[in-house]
């Protein structure tokens, strides 16, 4: 890497439009964490929670997105998440979805992907190791057992009935993470950004929790692996909310900026 921030006490960061940053030196050994959110896949044309005309806007996110709403009426939650599955059946990746994918290429094991979205882009772009914090659009779970989650892109989504499990009759129930849930493996997401020189968010509000506590953990504890603190670069179409925790925000569309972010040597 280049170079990285001494401490904890750190200037304001540099904001600006992406072009106006040079790419980011990276070596091969060095080890990545990249968390992307809402903004990588409204690229692609998928609508975001906050989209005035989204899907979310024809619903409480209560009614929808928590085990109480599934609990109260599971038909209009079935029928919601069939109208996501619908859109994202229409989608592609772009370029920064394919941009990740050749940096997966160049790292290995050096880089941890982990998305906050719940759709399939970062996989239909090349990516072959992805973590779905917040769980997968197109599988679906058991809301009592143990048993695994499934891909299951359009077969239950249009029952009139609730579906139950064969193995333990508890309800099936899309498989991705709602609020009040926690995020799907913490331990591994905590683990990387530990051990990580550069931290990367792409497109990412800044809003949703625990992700956007990742970055300021690393504003206070130095990789034990190196003892040095890493960089943490945003990149997206505004700031985000926190802003603060990164030595550089890079302004513009993902698909345009991270063709070209790294310089790998």
């Amino acid at each position: 890497m280049a170079s990285y921030h001494s401490g904890p006490m750190i200037p304001i960061p540099r904001a600006g439009p992406g072009r106006d940053f040079a790419p980011l030196e990276l070596r091969r050994t060095d080890r990545v964490f990249v968390l992307t959110g809402a903004g990588i896949s409204a690229e692609s044309g998928v609508a975001t929670f906050r989209d005035a005309n989204g899907l979310w806007e024809k619903h409480r996110v209560e009614d929808v997105a928590t085990p109480e709403g599934f609990a109260r009426d599971p038909r209009l939650v079935w029928r919601f998440y069939s109208e996501r599955r619908a859109q994202i059946a229409k989608v592609r990746p772009n370029p920064a979805h394919v941009a990740l994918a050749k940096l997966e290429e160049a790292l290995g094991d050096g880089l941890f992907l982990c998305t906050q979205n719940v759709d399939p882009l970062h996989e239909l772009g090349g990516s072959r190791r992805v973590h779905h914090m917040h769980g997968e659009l197109c599988k679906t779970r058991c809301e009592r057992c143990a048993r695994p989650a499934f891909d299951d892109a359009r077969q239950y989504v249009d029952s009139e009935e609730p579906v139950r499990c064969e193995l333990c009759g508890g309800r099936l129930r899309p498989a991705v993470v709602w609020f009040g849930e926690i995020p799907l493996g913490m331990d591994s997401i905590f683990a990387a950004v530990q051990d990580c020189d550069l931290f990367l968010t792409v497109g990412s509000s800044g809003a949703v929790h625990p992700a956007a506590a990742l970055v300021s953990h690393l504003r206070n504890h130095p990789s034990p692996r190196t003892g040095r603190y890493a960089r943490t670069i945003y990149l997206g179409l505004e700031r985000p909310e926190n802003a603060h925790s990164f030595d550089e925000c890079r302004l513009g569309k993902a698909g345009e900026l991270l063709p070209s972010l790294f310089a790998l040597r």
